[in-house]
């Protein structure tokens, strides 16, 4: 046997998916073998591989053993000449694995290869090529060094950064995302430490690799997708502990004792300094809204109490002390922040409603406690009350500033509409859209941009926007932001090539496995809600039964309260007033699922007028497809929904 291939995978179902799909495609011709070792996942994972990939060897796990622990078990049982260790969160071209074992072949002092990886967005990652971590090389990394001259050999020798990201190089370090190796220099050096639960188990194997008298190499000929990338979580303190705790291992066990303690010295104080950075940066951007906040606000208190001071109080020769100014405005500001704080208005998505309420509720306090001060300290009521007016206008004009320039956008929940493009060809296109719309309800467009140069009848109400070659215009022309590949009808290697070329095009990109109702995207393979796939709002809670009766009601009075104009729009206009009746009745709902063979494990609904597919007007409807809509409909349910399907199907709600 040629190759096999090891992938351990811990709770990340949908990557594991596509990457295999990718990775039988790539096995195409080549004698080889792929084993998945699971971590005791509970996303599903295994039952996904009995169904879609009974031919991988499965080893279940019944505790997440770590890294190198989960591989060793998998190599320990392997046959072939070569092993590759692969992450779950990658996708390899159809020609990676036959290139690299023919380099391999011909390159008999290579122990170890590891290829370009690129990220979610199509960009390099330094981490495809690294030198080894001794003291200097690590004091440059963790001050900037590197950072600052990425092209010196001194300073840019953590990733390699002088060195061409296109040309074949020896290299000290492979990363673990994609590790290929001799079998036998395996054998000679031994396998991974199990001393590392985490991290750093891929420099140690490569320096051993090197100690045993071979090579790693990196390989650019071809390349992969790695979704983690330079993920945001390595800000965190605990990726900062995790990662710096196993380059102290590494150090203990490779290096001499002075090294070891100038290593460990160096380690220690790059998780003080990371950590704080850290810890620094999460709190200023915490404290920043409420400070820009507090500075308006005071702003116009202040101009408020002297208009009042000017205009009121001079002719009743009175004013306001300076504590006022310097003590209680503040103060009453303080109020009204903590209160809106407590009562939701800092929160994400920002709610407008919250903040109203809790500034009101600060104001009651406030008038409270200013009934409960001696005569001397009660300086200004009508100050107060208008302060809380501006203290509202300002904080909604804030934040309205703020989501018209898109500026922290994140307070508001997410992305801004999305405007999308599905690459694919005829059914599967049609597919892929379809879920998009059902489950994404921010996408504002959607269009479809045909992978090859055959013209085809649309077959649903999907924009044609053209053909592959014409990409980068149609991005520009629809102001496009987000691509959605079809991985059926387009190759991985494809896709990579065309997120490379249209890098400057500032989108994202996601790819949708063939088969799946799930779409992965995204940079970060812990960002969950760039994964479009829904289990987390199902039809069957009764929440949800109340919404849906509620919304049958309101609908089928508000139809009644309008007839005379309805009944210019529906057809079937009998049957019309028919259904309204049996909806108030409780027979039937404006919205259930279609029945296809494939339904018979959906809850029960009333029987419907009008289906999830209505939101699409295909003129033919796969049963398949049909049944996949329902239990995208079911599973995520949203009144929102139910409006956007009665919208559309509204002319056959005499059905």
């Amino acid at each position: 046997m040629k190759l096999s291939i090891v992938i351990v995978n811990y709770n990340v179902e949908h990557f594991l998916e596509q990457c295999l799909r990718s990775v039988y495609t790539a096995l195409e011709g080549i004698d080889g073998e792929v084993w998945v070792v699971d971590n005791n996942s509970v996303d599903g994972s295994l039952a996904m591989l009995e169904k879609k990939f009974p031919q991988a060897k499965v080893i279940a796990n019944k505790e997440n053993v770590g890294f190198a622990r989960a591989n060793n078990q998998a190599i320990r049982q392997s046959k072939a000449e070569y092993v590759l260790l692969l992450n779950p969160d990658t996708i390899v071209e159809p020609d990676t694995f036959s290139k690299c074992l023919d380099f391999m072949d011909r390159t008999p002092d290579a122990g170890g290869l590891g290829v370009k990886m690129l990220n979610g967005n199509g960009e390099f990652l330094p981490e495809s090529k690294r030198g080894l971590p001794v003291p200097s090389v690590a004091f440059y990394k963790i001050f900037g060094l590197s950072k600052l001259f990425p092209k010196s050999r001194k300073f840019g020798a953590y990733h390699l950064t002088y060195l061409s990201p296109d040309e074949i190089h020896s290299v000290d370090v492979l990363a673990g995302a994609f590790m290929l190796m001799r079998k036998s220099v395996l054998d000679q050096v031994g396998l991974l430490d199990e001393d590392y639960f985490m991290y750093g188990e891929d420099i140690d194997l490569s320096y051993r690799i090197t100690k045993g008298g071979y090579k790693n190499y990196y390989f650019p000929e071809t390349r992969i997708i790695h979704y983690k990338g330079e993920s945001t979580k390595k800000s965190s303190v605990n990726y900062v502990y995790v990662f710096y705790n196993a380059m102290r291992i590494f150090a203990n066990k490779h290096f001499s004792q002075k090294n070891a303690k100038l290593f460990n010295w160096l380690i220690t104080v790059a998780i003080w300094f990371r950590a704080s950075l850290a810890l620094l940066s999460r709190f200023f951007k915490a404290i920043l809204l409420p400070l820009i906040d507090f500075a308006v606000i005071y702003g116009g208190v202040y101009a408020l109490s002297i208009y009042w001071e000017v205009n009121i109080l001079m002719a009743r020769n009175s004013s306001f002390p300076d504590i006022y100014h310097k003590v209680f405005i503040p103060l009453y500001i303080l109020i009204w922040i903590i209160s809106m704080a407590c009562y939701g208005g800092y929160r994400k998505p920002f709610s407008a409603v919250k903040a109203n309420k809790g500034i009101l509720i600060g104001t009651v306090i406030i008038l409270l406690i200013y009934a409960l001060l001696p005569e001397t300290y009660r300086f200004s009521r009508a100050v107060t009350i208008l302060g809380a007016m501006w203290t509202i206008l300002v904080i909604n004009l804030i934040r309205y500033i703020m989501r018209r320039f898109n500026i922290g956008s994140t307070l508001f929940g997410g992305k801004d509409k999305r405007r999308i493009a599905v690459i694919g060809q005829g059914e599967e296109a049609a597919r892929v859209a379809a879920l998009v719309r059902v489950v994404n309800r921010k996408c504002d467009f959607i269009g479809i941009v045909r992978s090859n140069d055959e013209q085809e009848a649309a077959e649903n109400n999907f924009q044609q926007l053209g053909q592959i070659d014409q990409l980068q215009d149609i991005i520009s022309i629809y102001h496009i932001n987000e691509v959605v590949f079809c991985s059926k009808d387009i190759p991985a290697d494809n896709i990579i090539s065309l997120m490379t070329q249209l890098q400057e095009c500032q989108v994202e990109y996601k790819i949708a496995p063939e088969e799946s109702d799930s779409i992965i995207g995204s940079n970060n393979i812990n960002t969950y809600d760039e994964i479009y796939g829904v289990h987390v709002n199902s039809i069957t809670k009764a929440s949800n039964r109340r919404k849906k009766r509620a919304f049958d009601i309101i609908v089928s009075l508000l139809l009644l309260l309008f007839l005379v104009f309805d009944l210019w729009f529906v057809k079937r206009k009998k049957n019309f007033i028919h259904n309204i009746f049996e909806v108030l009745k409780g027979k039937k709902s404006w919205v259930g699922c279609q029945k296809t063979d494939e339904g018979e494990n959906l809850p029960e609904l009333r029987p419907g007028v009008l289906y999830p597919t209505d939101a699409f007007t295909f003129s033919q409807a796969d049963p398949s497809l049909i049944h996949k809509v329902n239990v995208l409909y079911l599973q995520d349910y949203s009144v929102l929904t139910d409006l956007n399907i009665l919208y559309r199907g509204f002319r056959d709600l005499g059905r």
